[in-house]
């Protein structure tokens, strides 16, 4: 009898975590650097086309390759271990070494991965409502800066920085709401 496994990996962009799944129990999650602003990781519904042992460079030490038809994106280790936890690459998912060599042999081609932008369980949040004292609620949209946000709305960046407890005006991400006091 041959038994078949239900695997699954979802990477929460908010959060910047990849969670790796057997049916519905999770397995493991780890930390990841992911997309930063001008180039963010695509959201949707994906799956993993091709596995590289030793890569190199700075794609670490494995390498694998999702099927985002818009470019070429994957999950994959770092020569830079101090940019996981970070909006740092040009779209794809970055984890430690040891992460990723612990993960890939779990993973098969075909395997679904699921790319979500917020904490809403797979759907994004995007609200209108004012924030308790006042104010709007902006939704970061591909391309935008915090400077180029502040300036929309006519107001002061380092208010912004402070209302919102930004510690890096460089790390803000698609999806992301942002107070504009």
């Amino acid at each position: 009898m041959v038994r078949t496994r239900s695997w699954q990996i979802t990477i929460n962009l908010a959060h910047r975590r990849l969670s790796h799944y057997e049916g519905n129990r999770l397995n493991k999650t780890y930390p990841v650097g992911v997309g930063k602003s001008t180039t963010p990781t695509p959201t949707g519904s994906y799956s993993i086309v091709t596995k590289v042992v030793q890569p190199g460079g700075m794609l670490g030490t494995r390498w694998m390759g999702l099927s985002i038809p818009t470019g070429n994106y994957g999950i994959h280790g770092t020569n830079n271990p101090p940019s996981i936890g970070g909006y740092v690459s040009n779209g794809c998912i970055r984890m430690y070494n040891h992460d990723v060599e612990e993960l890939f042999p779990r993973v098969a081609i075909g395997t679904p991965v699921e790319i979500i932008s917020g904490t809403g369980g797979g759907q994004e949040i995007v609200t209108s409502a004012a924030p308790e004292g006042g104010g709007t609620i902006h939704t970061v949209q591909p391309g935008e800066s915090l400077w180029g946000i502040a300036r929309k709305y006519g107001k002061d960046l380092a208010l912004i920085i402070q209302v919102n407890n930004i510690a890096d005006p460089d790390v803000i991400f698609p999806g992301q709401n942002i107070i504009i006091p």
